[in-house]
């Protein structure tokens, strides 16, 4: 039986900009065997076509029909609820772009949602306007959870610590579409094709890869080359199927990733 792949991006097949040793191998095998895989990001800033460029420039050949963002999600599921609505959108192009190709107007006019996505520009403006629509009465839409994200001087403010200031103003919680949703898993499953019976999933972190992954019904395996470690899997109530140090470990063994 065919095994299809799901992974996460950062921490899986790069590190800050730098590949992971085994990455480059894991990707040439999945497409010499034509095995359904998908990459997946929480990020919603940067296109498909942009994520790619960013992977080759890290030594990865990741089509662009390979990756699949918390921005395709959020823009798939608001077609899903209100085909060709309109939206407030805090975020940049890899969002904007999504919702604008789903037939969305962005527009700051009694618009159907306030959609918040990840940017390194959050504007005080921007966010007063969200507070002031969700209070109004437009839905409130994020792409993640995540409170934070990496950078080479350390911890970035994410799409979760902002929500949390707009929830704070306004009382009223977002629904948020990325992982840990399993919302997620099941529309890049449908992507590729795939059923979760036959398709696991790679992550480096257990509260977002790992849950998310067993919530849509998938075989988990946390890789060691991210955020969490052996030692905080214990904190956890579920673990993951399998725990690798890194992708390099499943080079050779697509086909049967869990065999000793």
């Amino acid at each position: 039986m065919t095994v299809n792949y799901l992974m996460d991006m950062d921490g899986v097949l790069i590190s800050e900009e730098r590949l992971i040793p085994g990455a480059d191998a894991l990707i040439a095998e999945l497409r010499d065997r034509q095995t359904p895989f998908s990459v997946l990001t929480n990020n919603s800033i940067r296109t498909p076509r942009d994520l790619r460029a960013r992977l080759l420039a890290s030594g990865l050949d990741v089509p662009e029909a390979n990756i699949w963002t918390s921005a395709l999600a959020t823009a798939q599921f608001l077609r899903s609820q209100r085909p060709e609505g309109s939206a407030y959108v805090v975020g940049e192009s890899g969002l904007t772009t999504a919702l604008h190709d789903i037939g969305y107007v962005l527009t700051d006019a009694d618009p159907d949602y306030v959609v918040l996505g990840e940017t390194r520009t959050y504007s005080f403006e921007a966010i007063t306007t969200a507070i002031r629509l969700v209070e109004r009465g437009s839905r409130f839409i994020a792409t993640n959870p995540d409170a934070t994200g990496p950078s080479s001087s350390g911890p970035l403010p994410a799409t979760g610590a902002v929500a949390a200031l707009i929830t704070r103003a306004t009382g009223r919680e977002p629904y948020y579409v990325g992982k840990p949703n399993p919302l997620m898993m099941r529309s890049a499953l449908r992507r590729i094709g795939a059923h979760s019976e036959n398709t696991l999933m790679i992550g480096d972190r257990m509260d977002t890869d790992v849950v998310s992954g067993l919530e849509a019904g998938l075989q988990t395996i946390l890789v060691l080359s991210g955020i969490s470690t052996r030692e905080s899997v214990e904190a956890y109530p579920f673990r993951p199927t399998r725990v690798i140090e890194s992708v390099a470990e499943l080079v050779g063994r697509t086909d049967k990733p869990f065999d000793d």
